[in-house]
């Protein structure tokens, strides 16, 4: 691993995983949890990396002292990719818990705050 690639890819002692989906809700979740990273409640971490089961995004994520998925949809791939890559102590997120529906959420500032909000406080937990 290159200097460069350790200093993006290192872990930090809160980590954040969000959904990215095609969908607005999975816009929403992800614009969610890089307000949480610039807000410093956390940082965003690398999903595609625990699905590839890449050495160490794995190893930072054993290491974090809390985790976080967010997930946008009820499909809950967010969950499912970390559950699937052996983590099964994490705090979860889904976006229909806070009257969010895939097709009909508007991504913008008030639902990105909205979700931030309730990241940040389990987070916090």
């Amino acid at each position: 691993m290159t200097a460069e690639t350790n200093k993006v890819c290192s872990g930090g002692s809160k980590l954040i995983f969000a959904c990215s989906g095609a969908a607005d809700v999975g816009a929403v979740a992800d614009q969610a949890a890089r307000k949480l990273t610039r807000d410093g409640a956390g940082k965003m971490f690398c999903l595609a990396g625990i699905g590839g089961r890449i050495a160490g995004i794995m190893k930072n994520t054993e290491a974090a002292s809390k985790l976080l998925a967010i997930d946008g949809c009820p499909l809950n791939c967010v969950k499912a990719c970390l559950k699937e890559a052996g983590f099964t102590t994490f705090e979860h997120l889904q976006l229909a818990d806070l009257g969010m529906e895939k097709g009909s959420t508007g991504i913008t500032e008030e639902n990105i705050d909205k979700v931030a909000e309730a990241g940040a406080k389990l987070l916090a937990r």
